[in-house]
């Protein structure tokens, strides 16, 4: 599969800038932990009815993160989960605030706002994509825990899908978001804790399913062939081989163009032959998939299967999972191998007398709007198109770094297109006025809302200038060029604003 060899060599270079050697600064004063701000994981279920008559309900996932005592905000994405109606997502970022009534009771008021959709029809369009979500709700505290009860709407303003004023409900974990300050970008640190998004390991994947007999298209037509998917992980680990997490993945090769998958997992492994760095075991992964014409029913989807791990001396790990995918409502059936490498992030935490510490480097967390003025139709035509997307960075080194990106067509009339890239920067040490210049190259999956890619795989390559307004705020302008891989179905040049929140975390 020429997308997973390019995805592969990709991953072998970020792996070399993770390992690059730290820059030199003195031990003997280390940063220490500069800031730490209330955050929380929540989801909720929303239901609604649709234009064509049927009856669905959104499952949402968001990452939460405090501006100040009352104010919140962070990424979060919609998806699916009841009805004939797999494969309708969305990706945005959500601000909430929040009023304090008792000991252990709060008020919540939320905007989400997005981009996404899914299969559309005469009678259900998504217009541009663009989705919009208010929800006022009361919630009850259990310890960290919280559940709440309250009003929501969902409305495609460019389109018809749109649900009435309804109840929503919503369940969600307290935490911490522990940071330095990216000022200390450089310098040797220690912290008895996880610090940023509280992950571990962060992973490229690469891999392809064989769909079984009894597989089906919406149309019902059975399906043949391979399904491509290029992805990404992220996973914690809770003891000495077990670990939860989340996944994320889309076609890129196989005629399904636009097919996404957003799941969680948990594992563990144990290892092998006497070595702790060549591991063995299992995972099961549970969540929502759809959309590129395969039938995962109202989009729940189940997946579990042995999984290989070594966990080589220089830092990355090298993974191999197989296993079986399953789609409970729908015809959707397939044994599945891929290949993993991940790179560390953080570790479990020890007491910072036993810290070996690390090197603070800067990481970024934000939204962005890229403009194509030109994008090329399945059906002939050409139109300006507007993404909204969610987007992640963190440095290598001072002058490398990794770069994901996850959105969806916002304006425009591709709504249901979505994708996922990610890749490698390099960037310029700050020069007049925090003023920074930089490159990077990504590649990844993309389709669905009438966009031709090919079989999904494409790249974006893009020169940028950031500028510092605030201690933790970054603002990036950038030109850049996106493409299909694997044919000439696509090229268009592009204009990216991205707003994004910085902070330091340990590389150790």
């Amino acid at each position: 599969m020429t997308f997973a060899r390019s995805a592969v060599a990709l991953a072998a270079l970020t792996a070399l800038a993770a390992s690059a050697t730290p820059d030199d600064a003195p031990f003997a004063n280390p940063a220490r932990i500069d800031t730490v701000r209330p955050a929380a994981i929540e989801g909720n279920w929303t239901a609604m009815k649709m234009p064509d008559g049927g009856r669905t309900a959104f499952a949402s996932l968001s990452y939460l993160m405090a501006f100040d005592d009352d104010w919140g905000f962070g990424p979060g994405f919609y998806g699916t989960a009841k009805g004939n109606y797999g494969g309708i997502f969305t990706v945005g970022f959500t601000g909430q605030r929040r009023w304090r009534l008792s000991s252990n009771t709060h008020l919540a008021a939320s905007l989400y706002v997005g981009a996404g959709g899914g299969l559309s029809s005469q009678r259900m369009s998504f217009g541009g994509g663009l989705m919009l979500r208010p929800e006022i709700s009361l919630r009850t505290e259990h310890g960290p825990w919280y559940t709440g009860v309250g009003l929501s709407q969902i409305r495609f303003p460019s389109g018809n899908v749109k649900s009435g004023v309804g109840l929503a409900f919503t369940v969600g974990r307290a935490m911490d978001f522990v940071s330095f300050s990216p000022e200390d970008a450089g310098r040797q640190g220690r912290a008895g804790r996880r610090a940023g998004i509280g992950f571990d390991e962060i992973a490229l994947t690469g891999g392809v399913e064989k769909p079984s007999a009894g597989s089906r298209t919406r149309g019902g037509r059975a399906y043949t062939g391979r399904v491509g998917k290029a992805g990404a992980d992220m996973r914690q680990y809770i003891a000495d081989g077990s670990w939860w997490g989340f996944e994320a993945a889309g076609a890129a090769q196989g005629g399904v163009d636009g097919y996404m998958e957003v799941l969680g997992q948990i594992g563990q492994d144990w290892p092998l032959l006497g070595s702790p760095r060549l591991r063995m075991g299992g995972q099961l992964a549970g969540g929502l998939g759809g959309g590129g014409d395969v039938d995962t029913g109202n989009g729940w989807l189940l997946r579990a299967g042995p999984t290989l791990r070594w966990i080589t001396p220089w830092g990355p790990t090298l993974r191999l999972d197989g296993g079986y995918t399953y789609a409970p409502s729908g015809a959707y059936r397939a044994p599945f191998l891929r290949a993993v490498l991940a790179m560390p992030l953080d570790r479990t935490p020890r007491l910072i007398a036993d810290d070996p510490g690390g090197t603070v480097r800067e990481q970024q967390l934000g939204i962005s709007v890229m403009r194509l003025p030109r994008v090329r139709f399945k059906d002939g035509r050409e139109e300006a198109v507007s993404h909204l997307a969610v987007n992640m960075s963190r440095e290598f080194s001072r002058h490398t770094y990794g770069a994901a990106q996850a959105g969806s067509a916002a304006v425009g009339s591709a709504g249901a297109y979505s994708f996922g890239l990610f890749g490698l920067g390099v960037q310029s040490d700050p020069l007049w006025g925090n003023l920074r210049l930089g490159a990077e190259w990504l590649v990844g999956a993309a389709g669905g809302g009438g966009i031709k890619v090919g079989g999904g795989a494409v790249t974006q390559a893009e020169l940028w200038a950031q500028w510092q307004p605030a201690e933790r705020l970054r603002l990036r302008a950038g030109l850049g060029q996106f493409r299909t891989l694997r044919s000439d179905d696509q090229s268009a040049p592009l204009t990216h604003l991205q707003l994004n929140y910085a902070f330091g975390a340990l590389q150790r």
